[in-house]
């Protein structure tokens, strides 16, 4: 209960995945987020900026690690892999033997056995609609014991493998991006990660999805493709942390999941997905309403992560601005409303244009309070 003239504080984190980046030549020297119009993340920034490290040394840079970081939990005692968050996101409860693999839809170009290409880690941007006739239909048709597949969003699915190899080296698609990927899918370990990953060939190849895809001129589901997996994991609550009650908002079932772990409320969006046509605005809305009940909600936006993993400097300065004009512009303006807020933005890692997968670089970040951005109206604080 509050305190007899205590005033609330609200906390809102807006994450824009992977905007972090490097110079380019091709927008002068400029990284996408300067070349990108921003003027609302511009405001924030004239109060306070830095940098943090958000993947600690040893660990892959995914956004399981970034994100972790950024809720204030250390990786380096609460990860196991990212998909017994997938998991827990889809209602999946893991047995004390099971380990959980996220599945990607993906397309090879199988040129030959010695060149296999990674044309595209998200199938080329399959829809959720077709990703799910696809997964349940491979479910029917790749019935090996102990394993179960599960449905997600757009590329994004889960295997559920019980007393599977958690010790695999598997390799995430889009650090794989547009590289010849033979030596890997030819190799015969014994963890049976290559052989389940060939017997989806066949059947999908021939799929009517698929075919319809490729009549269109779209990328086919050619393959699925197994990584980041792990095990059921323990993890205290945000609440017992931080002694705020709190919320998680994102089109991914990653983020979705560490929020279940860490006992926050998920809110699902209509119209999020993840891509750049994404609800913007929905997640803005919904964020602010919530606020009106919780302390604290963790907003994030894929969608710039999507366009470096392309490799398209147009589509990631194309997110991004839609993240400050429809995420961040309408936060701020909503955040009005409390007595008191802080309001952090953030890019969880980089992940570069000319690399197409995440670093370990630190990563960006920008906080204010009410009271400085009202100072910021007036032009003082940029001087």
């Amino acid at each position: 209960m509050k305190k007899e003239n205590q005033t609330e504080t609200k906390y809102i984190l807006l994450v824009g995945d992977g905007m972090g980046d490097y110079p380019l030549s091709e927008l002068d020297g400029k990284t996408p987020l300067e070349a990108a119009r921003t003027p609302n993340m511009d405001r924030i920034a004239a109060c306070r900026i830095g940098l943090a490290d958000t993947i600690p040394e040893g660990l892959e840079p995914g956004s399981d690690t970034a994100n972790l970081s950024l809720m204030g939990y250390d990786p380096t005692l609460y990860h196991t892999g990212r998909s017994p968050f997938e998991a827990a996101s889809m209602g999946v409860a893991l047995g004390e033997n099971e380990v959980a693999f996220r599945m990607n839809l993906v397309t090879l170009d199988r040129k030959s056995d010695r060149e296999i290409i990674m044309v595209s880690n998200s199938a080329g941007g399959i829809t959720t609609a077709e990703a799910e006739v696809l997964v349940k239909d491979l479910k029917k048709r790749m019935v090996v014991p102990g394993i179960q597949l599960y449905p997600g969003v757009a590329y994004r699915h889960l295997l559920v493998w019980d007393g599977g190899p958690e010790n695999a080296k598997t390799i995430p698609p889009h650090d794989v991006q547009d590289q010849n990927v033979a030596a890997y899918l030819n190799s015969q370990g014994e963890d049976g990660i290559v052989e389940i990953t060939r017997r989806s060939w066949p059947f999908l190849a021939r799929h009517p999805v698929n075919l319809s895809r490729e009549k269109k001129g779209l990328p086919p589901a050619s393959s699925i493709w197994l990584w980041g997996q792990g095990k059921a994991l323990k993890l205290p609550l945000f609440k017992e942390i931080f002694g705020l009650s709190g919320g998680v908002i994102s089109a991914v079932d990653l983020l979705k999941g560490i929020g279940v772990y860490a006992g926050l409320r998920t809110i699902d969006v209509e119209g999020a997905t993840g891509y750049l046509d994404t609800n913007y605005l929905g997640k803005a809305k919904e964020a602010l309403n919530a606020l009106n009940e919780l302390d604290f909600m963790f907003v994030h936006v894929e969608a710039p992560d999507e366009g470096s993993h392309e490799g398209s400097i147009s589509k990631k300065i194309q997110a991004i601005e839609a993240f400050d004009e429809k995420v961040v512009g309408p936060v701020l303006e909503g955040l009005e409303k409390f007595e008191d807020y802080r309001i952090m933005v953030a890019a969880d890692h980089f992940t570069p244009i000319s690399l197409k997968t995440h670093t370990t670089d630190p990563t960006l970040f920008t906080w204010a309070g009410k009271g400085e951005l009202a100072v910021g109206k007036t032009g003082a604080a940029f001087t």
